[in-house]
């Protein structure tokens, strides 16, 4: 896949995130089916700061060539042949669990736009890289900018899913 491709299809993919903000209402937003799971806006929140996270790892990934001869794991590498996390309800780091609500879907909406810019601004340093660094992930192993970029685009669709078991709560409860 080539680079230009991947901020596309990222970008994409944030487009289809913003598209959906608009269907919620500020209590549908803030609903949670429990205490110990995300509101909608919690989901929202997490996207925004973890692509936050990814980008940084890319601007790093670009600018040396720190660790270029590690490699990711076996399941990071199953993982971008398909273009997809597996299809299950995955553990995230401990901090995932102090993800705020947010102050508003039009900070949200902003923040969302913040990060299409940003990662346009990443992609063209991708395009015009000569160094090959990688940085680690906590359970995946060694990364390169484009694979970061990658997992940020998959990482959206996987918080689909869940987007899509927080919207059949909310019709079911009549939210």
């Amino acid at each position: 896949m080539d680079d230009k491709q991947l901020v596309r299809d990222l970008n994409n993919t944030i487009a289809n995130w913003i598209n959906n903000l608009e269907k919620y209402s500020s209590t549908q937003f803030l609903a949670k089916p429990s205490a110990n799971s995300w509101s909608v806006g919690q989901v929202y929140m997490h996207i925004i700061s973890a692509t936050i996270y990814f980008i940084k790892q890319v601007n790093i990934c670009v600018a040396n060539n720190d660790n270029a001869d590690m490699e990711c794991s076996p399941s990071a590498k199953a993982m971008f042949a398909n273009n997809e996390f597996p299809d299950a309800v995955l553990d995230g780091p401990p901090g995932n669990a102090f993800t705020p609500q947010p102050v508003d879907k039009a900070d949200v909406l902003k923040r969302l736009e913040a990060l299409k810019n940003k990662i346009s601004k990443t992609g063209a340093a991708i395009t015009a890289n000569a160094f090959k660094g990688k940085t680690k992930h906590l359970g995946l192993g060694y990364f390169n900018a484009v694979q970061w970029f990658q997992f940020a685009e998959m990482h959206l669709r996987h918080h689909e899913r869940q987007r899509s078991r927080l919207d059949a709560f909310l019709k079911e409860n009549n939210i």
